[in-house]
């Protein structure tokens, strides 16, 4: 059974790996996550062969490539804050 998680979360997933990780290795260890989005679903293995990196330094690096890839309301609605005033 694959594995879900909502992208708000993706950092606890994503720190259980070794790094440096190649981007096909990266796409494979997560190929059975399902990334819920704001605005549906995603593969996330697939989501992290589309990145142009070929080598990920950190968590933090797999999660940038995957703000690139993702459509803009996949993470929330345009324009809104997290709560900061």
């Amino acid at each position: 059974m694959g594995r879900k998680i909502e992208f708000g979360n993706i950092s606890t997933l994503l720190d259980d790996v070794a790094y440096p990780l190649e981007q096909s290795a990266a796409a494979e260890e997560f190929s059975d996550v399902t990334l819920v989005l704001a605005d549906g679903k995603a593969d996330l293995g697939k989501l992290i062969s589309e990145t142009p990196n070929e080598t990920f330094e950190s968590a933090s690096d797999i999660e940038t490539a995957l703000h690139n890839v993702l459509p803009r309301r996949a993470v929330g609605e345009p324009y809104q804050s997290e709560g900061d005033a």
